[in-house]
């Protein structure tokens, strides 16, 4: 098979996957047994629920690489993933597709994922952004700054700004206007509709 992605990309996704992947591993080391029921950016979405998503997510991508469908794999990450140890189960979600995409030919796969077909490297840079984000929301949640990873900002927008309508994949509100001299993380921020001066303290 060919490898449809240019040169770098492998290398690349990879290490942005784990990266963001990991901050969100040091986010939920840190965070305070009475957090779990915090608010987020995230409309509705308490940290728990912010973070039992992300994990349904990356549980997936082991499912995908494996070869198996949507109709295969069922309800088997619907509802909580998290049970009683949220932290262990989001290494190990982190951990398991870390492995995957590092198996040789995986990236370049066209596989099943919950809307249709994609290829593997496609989809984990999808899954990287969206982490990205959500780091950020949890960071605030649990009253960081939210500065995220060298690079990954840019990197989530370029992945972003190349959706005709990224409001309309139901996984982000509507954009937000651009503070004047945004860098690239607020332009993410508000690109996904999120305030870049969220906080706890002004709910």
């Amino acid at each position: 098979m060919e490898c449809p992605h240019e040169p770098g990309f492998h290398a690349e996704v990879r290490e942005r996957y784990a990266v963001a992947g990991a901050e969100i591993a040091r986010l939920l080391r840190a965070a305070p047994e009475d957090q779990w029921n915090a608010p987020t950016p995230c409309r509705d979405w308490d940290v728990r629920t912010l973070v039992n998503h992300l994990a349904a997510q990356h549980l997936w991508v082991c499912q995908a690489v494996a070869g198996y469908t949507p109709a295969q794999i069922g309800h088997r990450f619907e509802g909580d993933v998290l049970g009683r140890n949220p932290r262990g189960v989001w290494a190990m979600a982190v951990e398991s597709a870390v492995r995957a995409l590092n198996v040789a030919g995986a990236i370049d796969l066209l596989v099943h994922v919950p809307y249709g077909m994609r290829d593997v490297g496609g989809y984990a840079r999808e899954l990287t952004a969206e982490t990205v984000v959500h780091g950020w929301d949890l960071a605030r949640a649990l009253g960081e700054s939210g500065r995220m990873p060298p690079g990954a900002a840019r990197y989530a927008l370029a992945e972003f700004r190349s959706y005709r309508d990224l409001a309309g994949t139901g996984r982000f509100d509507p954009p937000l206007p651009t503070p004047p001299g945004a860098d690239a993380q607020d332009l993410l921020l508000t690109l996904t509709g999120r305030d870049p001066l969220w906080s706890t303290e002004r709910l």
